[in-house]
Parts: C-alpha cells; sequence; structure tokens
C-alpha cells in the first residue's frame, strides 16, 4: 500500500514532467489595451478603442449613487435589453484613467455589469456600449463623491 507522502511524490513528479513537455495549461491572462486605459479624455478613448464617437441612447442604464459617501468604493452598474452588443465601458469623466471598466460581450451574455470604483471627485460617469454594426450609444450620470459623509 502506498503512504500519502509517496504518492504526492510521484504526484509531484507527474506534474513536473507535464509542465516540462509543455502540456499543462498557461496562465490566464488577461487581454487589454494600454492606450485606452492610459486615456484621458472621450476623444483620446474612442481613437485608441477605434470606435465612433457615442451617441445618447435611452436604451443603455446607468446604476450608482446620487452621493457617493466614500469615493474610495463607488457601486456602479451598466445594462442594457439591446441585442447584437459588443462591448460594455463604464467611464468616468474626471478620473485620472477615465476607463474603468470594460467588458467584452457575445449573445450568450446578458450585457449587465456592476463593478466598484475609486472615484477622487464628484464627476459624470457613463455607460457605453459598443454595438456589433458599430454604433457606439451611450447613458450619462452624475456622482457627487464627498468627503466624511457631508452633502455635496
Amino acid at each position: 500500500m502506498q503512504t500519502r507522502r509517496e504518492m504526492l511524490g510521484r504526484s509531484a513528479a507527474v506534474a513536473g514532467l507535464l509542465a516540462g513537455l509543455g502540456l499543462l495549461p498557461a496562465a490566464a491572462q488577461a487581454a487589454w489595451s494600454g492606450a485606452a486605459f492610459d486615456a484621458k479624455t472621450l476623444a483620446d478613448l474612442t481613437r485608441a478603442l477605434g470606435v465612433a464617437t457615442p451617441t445618447e441612447s435611452k436604451d443603455i442604464t446607468i446604476q450608482g449613487p446620487d452621493i457617493a459617501e466614500n469615493g474610495a468604493v463607488v457601486p456602479l452598474g451598466c445594462a442594457t435589453a439591446l441585442a447584437g452588443v459588443a462591448r460594455m465601458m463604464i467611464l468616468v469623466e474626471k478620473n485620472p484613467a477615465m476607463l474603468c471598466a470594460l467588458f467584452d460581450v457575445t449573445d450568450a451574455v446578458e450585457p449587465s455589469f456592476n463593478v466598484r470604483v475609486k472615484m477622487g471627485q464628484s464627476s459624470n460617469v457613463m455607460a457605453v456600449a459598443v454595438m456589433g454594426d458599430g454604433r457606439v450609444l451611450f447613458a450619462q450620470k452624475e456622482v457627487k463623491v464627498t468627503l466624511g459623509g457631508c452633502g455635496g
């Protein structure tokens, strides 16, 4: 009968052999556009992503507090019921990096996402949907950030 120690030793040897042959999967890596996350303005962001200028739409919704008492953790959400969404984004206008979240969407995914972002000051927050046909739609909401819970 094998002891636990012997089994673990053989398992480690097999794992080492498989890794050496390249048969184990590599670590998952997130692909992201550095230029998009470095963009400071909406024009720079659209240029970095290669999309058209967004137009306002009632079909895109943005959720978030009117007044955020803690700018370090502001809950935001974006959603749409439109078919053919290829990408959803959440933007905060006055953040050092305007692009806060970017989600690639397929038809198998409901385009509804919730995130928590850091906001340094009161700003407009936008939910942007890039459609499969090239249209870019957005919704906007102002979120006021207060310090210490004082009204803003």
